[in-house]
Order: C-alpha cells, then structure tokens, then sequence
C-alpha cells in the first residue's frame, strides 16, 4: 500500500473468519521474542496506567491509520483526529514540497492530536516511502531512492548507509514510521505478470536470502534513525498476478504455511521488526475463505502463532482498495480486530466514521471482541512508547 496504479470499482464476496488452527506445528521459525530498542521514554506499566484512562472510543480511536495528503492541507483529517481519535496517519500521494513543509504538516497533525485527547496522545504518523515508483515525499531534503530491486543489488554495506540516510529525512519531517520494506519475493520468470510488486521493481529480488539479508539491512537502519519500519505484504504479494489495490479476488494459490518464501518475515521478525503489514489477497492453500487480512488463520495462527510475532499488525489499505469491496467498511475494520489486527489502514478518511462506529457498536456488545480491542489499543500504545513518542 499504495502501488502507483489507480483504483477501480469491483466487488468481492464476503465470508465467515474461521478459527484459529492448532499452532502446535513445527515453526518456520525459532521462537524469539521481537526486540524493543533500548531507550525507551515511558515503562509497559505507564502505557498500560494510559490505556486504563482512555474511553472505549479513545482506545478505539487508536486502532486507525487514516489517510492525509502528503502536499495537501489536511482539512479532511483533522476533524478524524477531534471527533474520533484517531491515533495515526498516513500521508498519501505525492509531495515535491521537501522536509521543512513535510515536518511543519506532521507539526500540525501532532498539535492537533495530543490537544484533543485526554491523555495527550501523540501520532505515528506513516508514509510509503519504498524508492523507484513507490516514493510519497520527496523535495528538498529528501533523496531520490532507488527501486527495491536496484537496492537487492546493491552492497549491503553500502544499502545499510543509504537507508539510514533516508532514515534521517524521514525523521527530520516528523515521519516516524516507513511503510517498508517489502519482503514478498517475486519469481524471476513471473516478476512482470506480478502487478503489485514485480511490475514496479517493489521487490528486493527473486531469491528468499537475498530479500531477507538487504530487508533486514534497511530495517536496522530505519530504527537506528529513529523511523519504525513496516514490513509487507504478509504473507506474500509475490507470486498473484492482480493488484488488489485495484482488482477483485486476486488470490495465491502456491503460498503455504511453511513456504520457502515466507523465509524474509520470518528472518526480520526474529531481528525485531516491529510492524507487519498483512496483504488482502486470499491464500488457498493457508485460508480460502477470507482475505489474509481478516483471516484468524493467518494472522492469529501463522503470523503470531507460528512466527511468534508480538509487534504491531497492521492491514493494507482498507478504505479503496478494489479486493474488499464486498465487505462495508464496518465489517472490514470489525472482521480485521477479529482476526488478531491492530491498526486498520485506511486511505480513505470518508469510511472512517462507519468503521468506527461499528468497531465501537460490536465492543459494547460482544466481551469478547472488547478484549480484542484493548489488546490492539495496548500495542499501539507500546508501539509509540518503543518509537520514543511518549515524554
């Protein structure tokens, strides 16, 4: 999220989440708690004394990622942050407008944050910021980046150096969390009938190991500049051909739950990656009922289950893209809790009020659903916490 192509109405058909599998099964990878960086301003116990203080909405409210111009005003956004509490953005788009006007738009949206909650709650605020086609800011201050694919090829030493560089303009403009890197691996031979990633360079390479040795080197180099990286799109936009931003029923029929290709996600999440990004593709062979982001099977059973991951879940977009139009917008934020997320993306600010209200409306009625929503709000809060925000 977001590719550089356009979107187009379809529909998909909604189904029931399953529950969650047995995670009894051999891991792909070993188990090893995510890794929180050392200087942290506020303990666990602070944020969750924060949580405890927060209202159903307050804490709801948290849960969302909504979309604001990168060159914009933000006059969509703001009233979000007011009336609803929305605890993180996304700048979208394209911006020439360069660090300084980059870092006073994210002033703005932070001002506007910590007044209007009760706890002072600060922002992640978030942008794609990939290289090649994918690249929402740039300006002056910021470097042209690179494709993935040319980065796949480039030294690690030398990628290591670069992002951090990247890192530190993303941090200059007040963005403190990258939408990147992409880990899908993407087939030499399938890389230009791959719409969301092969067809755009988005991938680091064909081979597993290479993906995941210069992924992990642009993570590292993200959080030693002070930026949160996200990697995506879990458990793999490599090997579909449509581009769900775009497109309807676009699904996986090869991915399974011990995938060579899964191999990425599992190397950087071992290393600490403290966000995960899960597609809205549909896996066959893993869950073929549900896209993976409202799959239990997927994100509850294989991500947090099998690879152990603790950190922040959070959707692809789910306010425009063609893959779940089949779903309202309530049910989508509804089905994506349900199935062990935390922060719903969406670049669409009008379809935020409906998917609040519905998160609010089945967390009133269903404890078990709440409890869902007060783990997902905690690990936001610890995500900012991590990223330093808290003072």
């Amino acid at each position: 999220m977001p590719s550089p192509v356009q979107h187009s109405p379809s529909a998909s058909s909604p189904a029931a989440v399953p529950a969650a599998p047995p995670t009894s099964r051999a891991p792909i990878a070993s188990r090893a708690p995510n890794r929180i960086p050392e200087s942290v301003p506020a303990s666990p116990s602070t944020t969750a004394l924060l949580l405890a203080r927060m209202s159903l909405a307050e804490r709801v409210g948290q849960l969302f990622m909504v979309g604001a111009p990168a060159a914009g005003d933000g006059r969509q956004t703001l009233p979000l942050l007011r009336q609803f509490h929305v605890g993180s953005v996304v700048l979208t788009g394209r911006s020439s407008l360069g660090v300084e006007a980059t870092a006073h738009t994210t002033a703005v949206l932070q001002s506007e944050a910590r007044s209007t909650s009760s706890v002072g709650l600060p922002l992640l605020i978030a942008t794609d910021q990939e290289g090649g086609m994918v690249q929402v800011l740039g300006g002056p201050g910021f470097s042209s980046l690179p494709s993935a694919l040319q980065q796949g090829a480039t030294p690690v030493d030398s990628l290591r150096a670069q992002a951090q560089a990247w890192g530190f303009e993303l941090h200059a403009a007040g963005v403190n969390v990258d939408l990147a890197p992409v880990l899908d691996v993407v087939p030499d031979s399938g890389a230009m009938s791959n719409a969301p990633i092969g067809a755009f360079d988005r991938q680091f390479g064909q081979d597993p190991a290479n993906v995941a040795e210069h992924g992990l080197a642009f993570i590292r180099s993200m959080e030693n500049a002070g930026v949160s990286p996200t990697i995506k799109h879990f458990p793999g936009l490599g090997r579909v051909n449509g581009n769900p931003d775009n497109s309807s029923a676009v699904t996986d029929d090869v991915t399974s739950r011990h995938d060579a290709y899964l191999m990425p996600f599992a190397a950087a999440i071992r290393a600490g990656a403290p966000i995960v990004m899960v597609s809205t593709a549909t896996y066959r062979l893993l869950d073929p009922n549900s896209p993976a982001a409202f799959s239990r099977t997927i994100v509850t059973g294989i991500l947090r289950g099998d690879l152990s991951f603790t950190g922040l879940v959070i959707s692809d977009d789910l306010g425009r893209a063609v893959q779940v139009r089949g779903w309202s917008p309530g049910e989508r934020a509804v089905d994506f809790i349900s199935a062990g997320g935390d922060l719903v993306l969406t670049v669409e600010p009008k379809v935020v009020p409906e998917m609040i209200a519905a998160v609010i409306s089945k967390a009133q009625g269903d404890p078990v659903f709440r409890a869902q929503v007060d783990t997902a709000a905690l690990r936001v809060l610890s995500a900012k916490r991590a990223r330093g925000l808290f003072s």
